[in-house]
């Protein structure tokens, strides 16, 4: 768990400086040329900045440990930081379409200059973005961190436009063309929409306390079904709060065993869970085989 915060955290800071040197490439881009495709691209960078800094202050409040106020930790936040941050994209997103279509429909776009320093700011903007998607992708693949999936996405979507910036600086300057990136910027726009769709509707579902994976529900009842001691098991729960899961199972054991014999069945199966499964919180009931439902028992 603390070799996950570390990662986490490492991908929120490293989003927070990529952001800010964008920042100051783009503004000396925008200073040498004037274009609209760079000055798209500062605006977009900027926003960026603010979103990797709420992003890695939901990292840091979410690796908190269980409290007595939050007896379950703290992960929670990093369902309602990826929602805001889906929000945002979406309607980053449709700025974005807009802006693209209102440029398309003007016929009085002034051409920039010295495109040349413009594209290298851009060229450089796509080598640190795309090392930062790399690392954050790797991140969420680990930890599974909704908040570092989230900006991983949004700063991917952002390749898209400084690409067109560099195509837009191209055609400019060799043939005198002022929209071309805007087609490029609607595409960007769609990919963002989709993206922010998904992960707010994961960030959502999760607040809701909507149950895990399907594939990792029968993952668990494949280990109980198949583990030593166990005569059946029933009432498997499970809900997703941020990068962790919280499964709860009823096992049946032989009552006639003594404590120790059916606790260290318990332990065994939560490790085997642990194991497989390693972001779950596991809380295992153990009943005698065949017990009835006492008649005070409404759930």
């Amino acid at each position: 768990m603390a070799d996950a915060n570390r990662l986490n955290l490492s991908a929120g800071v490293l989003s927070v400086c990529v952001a800010l040197i964008l920042v100051i490439v783009k503004l000396w881009a925008l200073g040498q040329t004037g274009s609209l495709a760079i000055a798209a691209t500062l605006a977009d960078s900027a926003m960026d900045l603010m979103m990797s800094l709420g992003g890695l202050a939901a990292i840091a409040y979410a690796a908190k440990p269980a409290d007595d106020d939050h007896n379950f930790g703290h992960t929670s936040a990093e369902d309602l930081a990826a929602l805001g941050q889906s929000l945002f994209i979406l309607i980053s997103a449709g700025v974005i379409a807009v802006a693209a279509i209102l440029r398309l429909l003007d016929d009085t776009v002034t051409l920039p200059e010295r495109e040349g320093a413009g594209i290298a700011a851009a060229i450089f903007a796509i080598i640190v973005t795309l090392g930062l998607v790399l690392w954050q992708r790797r991140v969420a693949r680990i930890t599974g961190n909704k908040v570092v999936k989230a900006d991983s996405l949004h700063y991917l979507g952002d390749l898209i436009p400084n690409v067109g910036a560099i195509i837009a600086l191209f055609a400019s300057a060799r043939f005198g063309l002022g929209y071309v990136d805007s087609v490029v910027a609607l595409g960007a726009a769609a990919l963002l929409a989709v993206g922010a769709l998904r992960i707010g509707r994961s960030a959502w579902d999760a607040l809701m306390d909507r149950q895990a994976d399907p594939a990792m529900i029968k993952g668990i009842e494949a280990i109980a079904s198949a583990h030593p001691g166990l005569h059946g098991y029933h009432d498997l729960k499970t809900r997703v709060a941020g990068s962790r899961v919280f499964v709860n199972l009823h096992i049946e054991l032989d009552g006639t065993q003594t404590l120790d014999a059916a606790h260290a069945i318990g332990a065994s199966l939560r490790r085997a869970i642990i194991a497989a499964y390693p972001r779950c919180d596991v809380l295992i009931h153990k009943d005698p085989v065949g017990v009835k439902k006492h008649p005070d028992d409404t759930r």
